[in-house]
């Protein structure tokens, strides 16, 4: 359904606002607001009812949501002083109040399927998770390992980045003595995920390995041995672990698989796959490395959206770590994201991507509703749990950052981006005035990677507050070199705080350190 108006259409389809035929780019939630209010024009829309349908009932500030009705009402050309198409009913809500026609969609030429495009444009990689085996001798325990197998199954189905095989597929294994290999050709996937379970009085024992089918190598194993207090939560606890470690290891060895390819062949995937793996190295040079393979992937397929929120927050990063102008990259940042959005609007990494540009545009409120949505839609996503730590942090909600940067580490210990989840918590004890365990989380980065600029600047400013002069010195000398661009003027300027007083107590920190 399309609904048409003054000179604009709103199509639910394409997820589409247009003016007089031009495209008006539109945050996602802003576009979901805005088709609710049409879709119920008949109707004052109350505020529990957006927070019920656009938000999921989570929490929302009076800001938050005022922010979006403006928004909306911008996009239209209209405001809140004349309220000429979204009016504010004092103490009831809003209503649409513009004269609407509504259109059926012309039907779009049948599409092709979705594997097949699959296999055009990119050779993405399959996985099966199999019942995990029951060890204990009891068959009535059987549940157990076939609950914790769903939970992976469907844990993994909302990372993305891969197909997952359908429980009815991979659970008619379950018994049987089938080489993986087997099992693999027969359900079309390259890696297969399995498992044992063994319970014994209140203790339970649980086993799970990741296998390239293809090679017949292990690519991850682990073993969690854990007391019964309350079933559902271990349960829920293994599950979470296992989803987190396995997203990593695939990426890593598809990295690996598309180096073997000649390089005329690369598709799409083996493209992100390679600029993932520069991504995640956190230097200046693998920046641009990456920046240059998600350039190439998008040029094979302009609506990757996995590309294009990689694309998003590799530049945000970049600009974080001073490693590239805002305003050279900002705008491409931010359609890339909203791209990928557009494309899968279900899809975390797209919000995340979307976050992180609200997060480096000063746009706070909206970056943490982001990334808010990112973790509602999976989570699991660890790299979503450290930016939304950093938000939070700039926005002065330091224990809560605190609180979801240990969420991150704890969520993928062996994560590609740990060293960065050490330093954001380093930043939230900062800026609670704890320097002796902000300089601890600041080491503790350095020691996963020694060369990362957000963790000298912890360890920079923590250590001038401490008068620690000599520890100052060498962090400021790290600092310069992978910022060699650092100066207050910049601090000052291109970090977003939401306070002036923390922006000040920051700045504070490198005027002790030595940084002129």
């Amino acid at each position: 359904m399309r609904f048409c108006f003054e000179n604009n259409v709103l199509d639910g389809d394409l997820r589409e606002l247009t003016c007089g035929g031009t495209a008006v780019p539109l945050q996602p939630q802003v576009f979901d607001l805005l088709l609710y209010l049409v879709a119920e024009r008949a109707r004052v829309v109350s505020k529990d009812d957006l927070i019920s349908e656009i938000w999921s009932d989570r929490a929302v500030s009076d800001s938050a949501l005022n922010s979006r009705i403006n928004a909306a009402r911008k996009a239209l050309g209209d405001d809140g002083a004349t309220q000429r198409l979204i009016k504010t009913i004092p103490r009831k809500g809003f209503r649409f109040v513009g004269d609407v026609r509504e259109e059926v969609a012309a039907a779009p030429a049948p599409a092709e399927p979705v594997t097949a495009r699959l296999r055009t444009v990119t050779d993405r990689p399959a996985i099966a998770v199999l019942a995990f085996e029951n060890m204990s001798g009891d068959p009535a325990q059987d549940y157990f390992g076939d609950g914790i197998s769903e939970d992976i199954l469907t844990a993994l189905s909302k990372q993305r980045w891969f197909m997952v095989i359908a429980r009815n597929s991979s659970f008619t294994y379950k018994g049987r003595a089938v080489h993986i290999r087997q099992i693999a050709e027969e359900l079309g996937v390259r890696y297969i995920v399995e498992g044992s379970v063994r319970k014994a009085d209140n203790r339970v024992r649980i086993t799970a390995q990741l296998n390239d089918a293809t090679t017949g190598s292990h690519l991850w194993a682990e073993r969690y041995d854990r007391e019964l207090v309350d079933v559902f939560t271990v349960q829920d606890e293994i599950t979470n672990a296992i989803a987190a470690a396995i997203e990593p290891q695939i990426h890593a060895a598809e990295n690996f698989r598309s180096h073997r390819k000649p390089p005329a062949s690369l598709d799409a995937w083996d493209l992100l796959m390679r600029a993932l793996s520069h991504y995640w190295r956190v230097t200046r040079q693998d920046h641009e490395a990456a920046k240059s393979l998600l350039g190439r992937a998008i040029a094979i397929d302009p609506n990757y959206g996995q590309a294009l929120s990689v694309l998003a927050v590799n530049d945000m990063f970049g600009v974080h770590l001073g490693w590239a102008e805002l305003a050279a990259v900002a705008p491409a940042a931010e359609a890339a994201a909203l791209k990928a959005v557009r494309c899968d609007h279900e899809d975390a990494w797209a919000h995340a991507a979307l976050g992180s540009v609200y997060f480096s545009t000063r746009r706070l409120a909206d970056a943490l509703s982001e990334f808010e949505q990112a973790l509602a839609l999976n989570p699991n996503f660890s790299l979503a749990q450290g930016y939304h730590a950093l938000a939070l942090s700039y926005a002065g909600r330091s224990e809560e950052a605190f609180a979801a940067a240990q969420n991150a580490i704890r969520l993928s210990p062996r994560d590609p981006s740990l060293a960065i989840y050490h330093g954001i918590a380093g930043y939230a004890r900062f800026t609670e005035r704890q320097y002796d365990e902000a300089i601890a989380l600041a080491r503790e980065a350095i020691r996963h990677r020694g060369d990362l600029t957000g963790a000298y600047r912890v360890l920079a400013v923590s250590a001038g507050m401490t008068g620690d002069s000599a520890l100052a010195e060498m962090a400021l000398g790290e600092l310069r070199r992978t910022q060699p661009g650092i100066s207050l003027q910049w601090i000052a300027t291109q970090l977003p705080w939401a306070s002036k007083a923390d922006r000040e107590h920051y700045l504070e920190g490198f005027r002790r350190a030595g940084l002129r």
